[in-house]
């Protein structure tokens, strides 16, 4: 028996993926669990990942019989080839993610984007069937200040050597890669640059994972400085409506996305506070020392999505923290 936590919101587009095979790498993880979960009763599902942060087998995906799980690395080159056979789309999610992660590995995390996203790409464009190839990238190829960021406006990143900023660089240079593929070979690909995504089911690193779990068991909360970094958050429901528009509008194709939601901005302090009060907590929020480099300001411009895709975000902020919290509150009372 399976069981699968579908998504809350009803799906943006409702038009749907049917009959199709995807392919996606690093699916085991918050934002592609979510997309199988979308999409597995009508298609058949290939997930590649090496299985560090698995949200698929919690979610109860990882028996569905439309999904096939293959724990493998993309920086295995026949692995991959394997993965790709007969797909017809491919969803490239695989990357090391999380700043703490980031800044403790910064080689793995641009051998990862780099030769992953390679290998990933020299499959698809080597399978005749590949009908849209997703490339996902960062916000933070913006770097430190990015307000009402366009995708045409000029990327600015830090200084070489900042192991803080490998993460970016490399995922600037995979976006690069996908689109000489779509130029030079046909690859119908598509670049996506989420912003500050979160809900239910996220793993790992997440300063609303973070504030969430901490809130519900009463802990201290932790803020990075004067807590007064902006973000605009924007829930998971609303990022997989997005992704399905792009595996489906044919304008879609050669393009960069910025996907978030530019109304659902605020300090990283009123967020701690916001969280607190939501979850009806007693967690004193705590402002730690942070000497690294840090993202600042983080909100989108997402006309293009808007204009090519039909794209707008449905769940502000207060309702999308509400259902994480709710979904947390009970992930916690099953003791997971």
């Amino acid at each position: 028996m399976f069981r699968v936590d579908l998504p809350a919101q009803v799906p943006h587009n409702q038009t749907m993926l049917q009959g199709a095979r995807i392919l996606l790498t690093g699916g085991a993880g918050f934002i592609g669990t979510s997309l199988v979960a979308r999409l597995v009763d009508a298609n058949r599902i290939t997930v590649l990942d090496t299985l560090h942060r698995n949200a698929l087998v919690a979610a109860g995906l990882a028996s569905h019989p439309n999904v096939t799980l293959v724990k493998g690395d993309v920086r295995d080159a026949a692995t991959v080839r394997e993965a790709v056979r007969g797909a017809t789309h491919v969803v490239h999610l695989a990357s090391i993610a999380g700043v703490d992660t980031v800044m403790k590995n910064p080689f793995l995390t641009m051998e990862v984007s780099i030769k992953g996203t390679f290998n990933v790409l020299e499959a698809a464009i080597a399978e005749p069937g590949i009908l849209r190839f997703v490339d996902f990238s960062t916000s933070e190829v913006f770097g430190r200040y990015a307000f009402r960021v366009a995708e045409g406006d000029v990327t600015s990143l830090g200084a070489v050597g900042e192991a803080r900023w490998t993460y970016a660089v490399s995922k600037l240079a995979t976006e690069h890669l996908s689109h000489v593929m779509h130029r030079q070979h046909g690859l119908p690909a598509v670049a996506v640059r989420p912003f500050n995504i979160f809900g239910p089911r996220q793993v790992g690193e997440g300063a609303i994972h973070h504030f969430i779990v901490r809130a519900l068991k009463g802990e201290p909360i932790t803020v990075h400085n004067e807590g007064d970094q902006i973000r605009a958050w924007c829930y998971i429901d609303d990022m997989i409506d997005a992704l399905l528009l792009i595996l489906e509008k044919p304008g879609a194709v050669g393009k960069t996305f910025n996907i978030g939601n530019p109304r659902s901005a605020l300090t990283v302090h009123n967020l701690a506070h916001l969280v607190v009060r939501l979850a009806g907590s007693s967690s004193p929020v705590v402002h730690v020392p942070w000497d690294f480099p840090d993202v600042e300001l983080r909100i989108p411009d997402i006309g293009r999505a808007r204009e090519v895709l039909g794209f707008s975000p449905r769940v502000d902020l207060e309702e999308g923290l509400v259902r994480t919290i709710d979904w947390y509150r009970s992930t916690i009372g099953r003791g997971a």
